[in-house]
């Protein structure tokens, strides 16, 4: 934008702290709606916005600015006790803090805002000068929750070009392509490994690289264009504790200083010297060493962590207008904001969160007419939280509302033609609880602006396995719901276990492993014509690792994995154990096969595919991925 040549910087630094500011402002414009006589809250809300006109007064974004001042000019009357706050006017305010945001986004994407519509504007006029406020704006639109776009709709423009995902990959043929470029491989981490251009896939959809909007392209809708924004453009800075900085640069001081007692020992060692001590001082300085990148790995992950409170500040305002748009009485309360997470992971968990904090308002609590005839208080209460378990983030949306109950999920699936009446029947009362998750299924009858299609919590799910997490439902009917999400604190780094069949080693992620058995034949159990065993009272089918990714089985399964997902338990068969590894995940470049979430390269320098298991057994054939039990009675164990 010709406007702001010569000041990006000076933009970007408006738009990154006025964009936060302008959440604060949010945050505190609800919480003032439940406490009006808090002048200490509204002074604060008055900071706030001026400081965000003053800013864009220095930029020249004269639109921007004549909107603040009229709001400004409101928040100094509320502030003086010359206008009585109600919910229209908080209705107009936060339509006006609404279009600020857009202006932002506008400035974001190099175009020039545009001004605020001749409504909004006559809206505020009439309300400084006494006069009731027009009907027609005084009940804004819930943002709409931005649409997430799973794989199997259409990849993200950002992203590589990928292949046909459902296609049964060629394992063989995987493994020889990266064999072939491994030894091309460079000391880069975050380079992609290079798949050979021969591997059986379908021709890639080449990602088009993001143009520059036009000015011309503001005649898009407000809602499509922040939808864009939501789905096509991140953040590429992030905000670094300069102690957390200085640690990396200490221990980066310490590994040099490492460095040079290894190569003092290697030109000992190579001049002949091999003695005992000269041995043992090389063991010491490798220990050293292997002690020192660990600390700087773990320095280096806490530099990309950062709080989950700036995504959380967003929901108050959505959650406080989408009930008032449904005519209910909901108040949303934050816990655990101070939780780090990975920056990378905060971004991709917005669509999710967005999508949760609209059911539990649109779907999960009542009306206060319906609660008060239910003996419950008329707010319903929507708890938002987060807290760090291990090496694990749980995040958790709570309502105390009407809950759901199996029965009439089964009965619903069954209505829309998710599931057939056989499936349904062998389902327990957890395993109906997930049936939300599917696509198509919507437990309401019409189709509103707000839900009844069927998507949003498909898209919940496909999006929490995307970031190597589970989501858990648990609810009870009149009481209400809980989701209950399990993130890694990082998606740089991924702990698994590293298994061998047909002796090819394949890497399953940690999260999902909940022990390792043997198998015995003396302990198979036929179930509908399926292999299982019973491990403490549990009955759980058993699966070949093998069958799941289409190989012939060269020997019997000696050993399994007790595994865990977020819809059941099953046990995974394989030959072999290597151990449990921290491993950095390379993408395949141009490709992604089915059941596959990436490679990595062992301590020895050899390729390990690790496996997507969520996506092996969503499209994995059920005759196909359990263990004939007829193999299992063939080992002699």
């Amino acid at each position: 934008m010709s406007d702001f040549a010569g000041m990006e910087d000076l933009l970007q630094d408006f738009l990154t702290e006025s964009s936060d500011l302008l959440s604060e402002v949010d945050n505190k414009l609800v919480e003032l709606e439940k406490r009006p006589d808090d002048k200490h809250l509204l002074n604060d809300i008055f900071r706030g916005f001026h400081t965000i006109k003053g800013g864009a007064g220095f930029l020249n974004v004269d639109v921007m600015v004549s909107l603040c001042h009229r709001t400004e000019n409101l928040f100094d009357k509320l502030r003086n006790g010359e206008l009585a706050l109600t919910p229209e006017l908080m209705d107009s305010i936060l339509a006006a803090t609404g279009v600020v945001r857009d202006m932002f986004t506008s400035l974001t994407q190099g175009r020039a805002p545009q001004a605020a519509s001749p409504e909004l504007i006559a809206n505020l006029d009439a309300t400084l000068q006494g006069k009731p406020i027009q009907q027609a704006a005084a009940a804004p639109q819930a943002p709409a929750a931005p649409v997430a776009t799973p794989v199997a709709q259409a990849p993200a423009p950002a992203q590589a070009a990928t292949g046909n995902s459902g296609q049964q990959p060629d394992w063989n043929g995987l493994y020889n392509a990266l064999l072939d470029v491994e030894d091309d491989e460079d000391d880069d981490e975050s380079r992609p490994l290079a798949v050979a251009e021969s591997l059986p896939v379908q021709a890639p959809v080449v990602a088009q690289p993001m143009q520059t909007l036009q000015p011309a392209v503001a005649t898009k809708a407000p809602q499509a264009a922040a939808q864009q924004l939501s789905s096509a453009t991140q953040e590429t800075t992030i905000r670094i504790d300069t102690v957390r900085l200085d640690q990396v640069l200490n221990l980066s001081g310490e590994i040099g200083l490492t460095k040079n007692r290894l190569t003092t020992l290697r030109a000992d060692v190579m001049a002949g010297k091999m003695d005992t001590p000269t041995m043992k001082a090389l063991d010491e300085a490798i220990s050293q060493l292997d002690l020192l990148v660990s600390d700087l790995q773990n320095a280096v992950m806490k530099t990309r962590m950062q709080p989950i409170g700036r995504l959380f500040q967003k929901y108050p305002r959505l959650a406080r207008d989408l009930a008032r748009q449904l005519g209910k009485d909901v108040e949303l309360v934050i816990t655990g904001e101070e939780t780090e997470l990975d920056k990378t992971m905060i971004e991709d968990l917005n669509d999710p969160l967005v999508h949760l904090v609209r059911n539990a308002v649109d779907h999960g609590v009542e009306t206060p007419a319906e609660r008060i005839a239910a003996g419950k208080p008329a707010k319903a209460v929507v708890e938002l939280s987060a807290t760090q378990v291990g090496d694990h983030i749980l995040i958790e949306i709570t309502d105390d509302g009407r809950g759901m109950r199996p029965d009439v999920l089964r009965k619903k699936a069954i209505d829309k033609g998710v599931i057939d009446i056989e499936t349904a029947n062998s389902m327990d009362d957890k395993q109906s609880l997930h049936l939300v998750f599917l696509p198509g299924f919507s437990t309401k009858d019409q189709i509103s602006n707000v839900s009844g299609r069927g998507v949003g919590m498909d898209v919940v799910k496909t999006n929490i396995q995307k970031l190597n997490g589970r989501i858990d439902i648990q609810s009870l009917a009149g009481e209400g719901s809980r989701f209950s999400i399990s993130l890694p604190l990082t998606l740089a780094i991924l702990p698994v276990l590293v298994v061998k069949i047909c002796d090819q080693p394949f890497a399953v992620p940690l999260a999902m492993v909940r022990e390792i058995i043997p198998i015995r034949a003396d302990q198979v159990q036929e179930v509908s014509g399926r292999a299982t065993i019973v491990v403490r009272d549990e009955i759980l089918p058993v699966k070949s690792l093998a069958a799941l990714i289409g190989w012939e089985e060269t020997q019997v399964p000696q050993f399994g994995v007790l595994m865990q997902s977020a819809e059941h338990s099953f046990i995974l068969a394989v030959d072999s154990f290597v151990g449990r590894d921290d491993v950095v995940i390379k993408p395949l470049q141009n490709i992604r096969p089915r059941g596959v979430a990436g490679a990595t390269l062992s301590g020895d320098g050899s390729v390990v595919l690790v496996l997507d298991m969520e996506d092996l057994l969503s499209s994995s054939n059920a005759d196909t991925s359990a263990v004939k039990t007829s193999r299992l009675v063939e080992n002699p164990a």
